[in-house]
């Protein structure tokens, strides 16, 4: 059975059931200081939680913070355990079970702690990069081929071509290696390198690669003529910290292309940092408009534009039952701001937001801190955001993938023909 077409970067296939999370990342830390680590713990003793494996903190503190009183029963257990228990205790993975289980106990499906390799694919899908050859590997008629190699990146500095038949990673044979132990090979740190040996039609070669920081695209777009009216497309798949950037780049060109309308795809788009659906909407509002309201403890709080902008073209959102989060947050605005058309089906409903923060050790948790409203102060959390054109997608779409048979798509260009 062929393999599944994967990217040095794409997570396993255990992983993916992570990324099925919708989220809106607030805000990312590397590592926890000990006042961070003591609040979320006193969140957990407040709703009587009970571990078995109590961690050491007095160890962590750096900066001087004291911990609260409600602690030192959980010190003290934890120093009796690693000084009396019979066996030897790892103190790192009894910090991990400890912050796992305090998460787990909040019981909040967008609450989680990530692990291992599941953590380093969240947190390179959401920095927007990786630190890799720029290629993608796909199992094609029984051999690993190499595919979609980006512009200038190491792989292709090293003069590797699509359609390339990887043989070899480092004098490894590489036939008998999963996809996702493959990937693992091939990635790693900035700086280092690795040769990979390839077949280029019968001729044999040897490419020796130095690994860098990769760009991981998440707009496309492109153009189409309607009826003399040239209309510009952007979809957007994950809201990455670069996001924003490649966004507003695509966006001028189309703009200096002369278009009349666009279309915003976010269908299928799980969310990412709310700061970049704040960049890009700030791109079609100005200063005295509300992005969204957020609500910490019953304050809700206004979010306005961040910029002051001329755009007033029309513009069509695709939405469908799988955007979430910043997607919905984009959504709503433009309906109820922009006065932007809705073009699909009824989205996630994500109304809150999370945080994200890295262990030392490497995996990731986060947690949710607040709840998000649209601009008019209404919660779409379990409702989701209505198209204000309903359109079911079409079974034949599914199987062929043809823009031709993207009815959501469709209808949006006959939406734009007519504005």
């Amino acid at each position: 059975m062929p393999r599944k077409k994967q990217t040095e970067q794409e997570p396993k296939k255990d992983d993916l059931e992570q990324e099925e999370v919708r989220e809106i990342i607030v805000e990312r830390k590397v590592g926890f200081n000990y006042l961070e680590v003591t609040i979320i713990m006193v969140i957990s003793i407040l709703f009587g939680f009970i571990i078995g494996n109590v961690v050491n903190y007095v160890k962590i503190s750096t900066r001087g913070e004291k911990a609260p009183s409600e602690l030192k029963e959980f010190i003290t257990t934890y120093n009796d355990i690693t000084s009396e228990y019979y066996e030897d205790i790892d103190k790192e993975a009894l910090l991990d079970a400890a912050i796992a289980g305090m998460v787990g106990y909040l019981d909040d499906p967008y609450s989680s702690y990530i692990e291992g390799e599941a953590s380093s694919s969240f947190n390179e899908k959401i920095d927007g990069e990786y630190s890799g050859i720029g290629a993608t590997v796909s199992y094609q008629n029984g051999v690993y081929t190499m595919i979609d190699i980006i512009k200038n990146g190491p792989a292709d500095k090293a003069g590797m071509k699509e359609n390339d038949i990887l043989k070899k990673v480092d004098k490894k044979n590489v036939d008998d290696l999963s996809i996702n132990d493959l990937a693992d090979i091939v990635k790693g740190k900035k700086g280092t390198v690795v040769i990979l040996e390839v077949l280029r039609g019968e001729e044999e070669k040897t490419l020796t690669i130095v690994r860098n920081t990769v760009e991981i695209s998440s707009v496309t777009s492109k153009s189409y003529e309607e009826e003399g009216k040239k209309i510009g497309y952007l979809k957007v798949d994950i809201f990455a910290a670069n996001t924003a950037k490649q966004f507003e780049k695509a966006l001028k060109k189309l703009e200096k292309n002369g278009i009349n309308s666009l279309i915003i795809d976010v269908r299928d788009n799980p969310g990412g940092h709310l700061t970049q659906v704040s960049e890009i909407l700030s791109l079609f509002l100005n200063k005295k408009q509300v992005m969204y309201q957020t609500d910490v403890d019953g304050k809700k709080k206004k979010v306005y534009a961040l910029n002051n902008t001329t755009r007033n073209y029309p513009v069509v959102v695709l939405t469908n039952e799988s955007s979430a989060s910043a997607s919905e947050i984009l959504a709503a605005c433009m309906k109820e701001v922009y006065k932007a058309e809705l073009v699909g089906i009824t989205t996630y409903g994500k109304g809150t937001v999370q945080k994200s923060m890295t262990l030392k050790n490497g995996d990731t948790i986060k947690y949710t801190t607040e709840k998000w409203y649209t601009p008019k102060g209404n919660s779409i959390n379990e409702v989701g955001v209505s198209p204000t054109v309903e359109v079911q997608q079409s079974e034949n779409f599914v199987t062929t993938g043809l823009e031709s048979d993207d009815a959501q798509l469709q209808k949006a260009l006959e939406v734009l023909r007519q504005k």
